[in-house]
């Protein structure tokens, strides 16, 4: 309920204000790790650690060969696939596209925006809170500061992805792409020898390029 109510609040503050989803999003992460470093007082928390079905389904693992996998792999790839199947194949995912590609047209063909926008962020909130648990049921405690600095790192997974930033453009096979090229690289980085605090450097780079590179396309489109 907690993330629902956030999401909520992020999209009604996007769609009714006019505020960039961006600054919310990221206003609003301030606010919540600064509300847990409060309550928790900066210490992690035990969290549920006793094997049952729920623990199992969200945090398990099982074995194939000798090779270990967790169940939440299941959940990544059946959400990747509801997601593919929804974007390409149903209205809502039509909806989204044409929201993205140009809001003031898909309002003209009827597309409700704005109750689509807060139905987004109270679903990518609810995702956000069902991978905090799966990490905290995996590790046994939940800390306040856990996923510090992935925000980054996820943008920089969705440009290298193919996502336009500005929206409108992008799969969710690209962002999985993308995700998969920033891990193997920074496994890559450590292996060679370079120290891990690098791999932000490398990020932030990504994340400018992409943006220079966004601009320069929209340049030559407007000239062309």
């Amino acid at each position: 309920l907690l993330c629902v109510a956030i999401g909520a609040i992020n999209g009604l503050i996007v769609t009714k204000i006019g505020i960039s989803s961006f600054l919310v999003t990221l206003s609003m992460l301030l606010v919540v790790r600064g509300a847990a470093l409060y309550i928790t007082q900066g210490f992690p928390l035990k969290s549920w650690d006793q094997p049952g079905f729920f623990v199992t389904l969200l945090a398990g693992s099982f074995n194939v060969g000798s090779f270990r996998f967790y169940t939440s792999l299941w959940w990544f790839i059946g959400l990747s696939l509801l997601a593919i199947y929804v974007l390409r194949y149903a209205k809502l995912g039509n909806w989204i596209s044409a929201i993205g590609s140009n809001r003031n047209a898909a309002v003209a063909r009827g597309v409700p925006a704005d109750a689509v926008k807060v139905w987004l962020f109270i679903l990518t909130s609810v995702l956000a809170g069902l991978a905090g648990m799966i990490s905290a049921f995996r590790i046994s405690a939940a800390s306040p500061v856990a996923g510090t600095g992935y925000e980054l790192e996820v943008i920089a997974m969705v440009v290298v992805g193919g996502t336009a930033l500005t929206g409108g453009r992008g799969t969710i096979l690209g962002t999985i792409v993308g995700a998969l090229m920033l891990r193997a690289i920074r496994n890559g980085i450590v292996l060679i020898g370079v120290p891990g605090l690098a791999y932000n450097i490398f990020v932030g780079l990504i994340i400018l390029a992409m943006l220079i590179l966004h601009a320069l396309l929209q340049k030559n489109a407007a000239r062309g």
